[in-house]
């Protein structure tokens, strides 16, 4: 049998491949520990390029809708002030927000916060009477209504002696919580620079990257990778921005509603419920849990009040809101978007549950683009 010189070379190839994946798994702490390094060193542009992908949807938006229309839309000293005037708007309407939770929801948490603490004993209290009152028949409850025993006291000294023990150590890591300060905002600085240098050359960016594709790769894997980075960015683009929004638009729904029925704690819980509901299926339902129990130690009438309004809001959000906010942008099954879920707070927590989602539903999407083509193939029909 005579070998080729192109199959003596993908056999030698081979080869190599499976010595450097030995070699890896035995090795596999010393590998792990490499990538780690590598990326630390590209930290900076890997936090560049999600600050860009974010800046990119309104700034897209302006670019689009303020410069893309009418009739001097193609004068040429529109064309040029278009993409950094768009930019410029898109970082501030970012700034605008960061200032809206600096300056008005922070503050207005902090007050709820410190509130809650003095509250929490005699919130305790309240309860332990009204179970008492209602539950008088009960034995089980009404003995466990006064089994509870609050000592603040004794609560507050063991947090402090736990600060105390704690003071040697804070002391002794000052200079590496500096370090790491001083870090962290160099490589946001180092990154924001890359995001808008992204922003204004993102299409020379694309050319230059399809020409090294072209040069490397075969023109039809170019062409499906292409494909694979088209669908992903529509796909997490439309994600995140209807994520945003629905969680925005819930958060006031709660907030309003709460103001109007005079529920307490209404700015804390409307913040609340919309940075919980950017974690898909379950994140509604955490705010909701922890929102009960903040009312509840206010008034425990209440507290099953808002279980009910809860209710209600949630239903008007997803099956009127979240169709249209959100639409088909995802296209996953829900028990698909279940397993992503699942799966990605298993591996990468919060950040998972939110990645994990448009990642699967373009696996599913490429996935149902090849069964399809193999169906075709086959000459085979099947009913939906």
């Amino acid at each position: 049998m005579e070998f080729k010189k192109e199959n003596l070379k993908n056999c030698m190839y081979l080869i190599l491949f499976a010595v450097l994946l030995y070699v890896g798994l035995q090795n596999l702490n010393v590998v792990l520990d490499f990538l780690m390094r590598v990326i630390g060193l590209f930290l900076p542009f890997i936090v560049g390029a999600g600050i860009a992908f974010v800046l990119n949807v309104p700034m897209k938006f302006i670019e689009k809708n303020v410069f893309g229309r009418g009739k001097w839309k193609d004068t040429k000293f529109v064309k040029k002030i278009a993409r950094p005037v768009s930019m410029i708007l898109a970082i501030l309407v970012a700034a605008l927000a960061v200032y809206i939770v600096g300056q008005v929801v922070i503050p207005e948490l902090a007050t709820t916060v410190m509130g809650l603490g003095r509250n929490i004993e005699r919130g305790i209290e309240n309860l332990t009477i009204w179970i008492d009152e209602n539950f008088k028949q009960d034995s089980v409850i009404a003995e466990w209504a006064e089994s509870l025993e609050i000592q603040p006291q004794k609560t507050l000294d063991a947090v402090i002696g736990a600060l105390q023990n704690g003071v040697n150590n804070i002391l002794t890591s000052t200079v590496s919580v500096t370090m790491g300060i001083v870090n962290t905002a160099m490589n946001l600085g180092i990154g924001f620079v890359f995001a808008c240098y992204i922003l204004l050359q993102k299409e020379r960016l694309a050319v230059q990257t399809k020409k090294a594709f072209y040069a490397i790769f075969p023109e039809k894997t170019v062409k499906y990778i292409l494909h694979v980075c088209s669908l992903a960015n529509s796909i997490f683009s439309g994600f995140v921005t209807g994520q945003c929004i629905e969680a925005v638009i819930l958060g006031t729904m709660f907030f309003v509603a709460m103001t109007l029925f005079r529920f307490p704690y209404a700015m804390l819980v409307g913040v609340l419920i919309a940075f919980t509901a950017l974690i898909p299926v379950f994140g509604a339902f955490i705010g909701c849990a922890i929102s009960f129990l903040l009312i509840l130690l206010v008034s425990p009438m209440q507290a099953l009040l808002f279980l009910i309004l809860f209710f209600v809001l949630q239903q008007i959000e997803g099956n009127l809101i979240y169709p249209h906010v959100v639409g088909g942008s995802v296209g996953l099954p829900s028990v698909w978007v279940l397993m992503a879920v699942t799966i990605g707070g298993s591996l990468l927590g919060v950040i998972g549950m939110l990645i994990f989602i448009p990642l699967v539903s373009v696996l599913y999407a490429l996935f149902r683009e090849w069964t399809y083509k193999r169906l075709k193939k086959k000459n085979i029909k099947v009913e939906n």
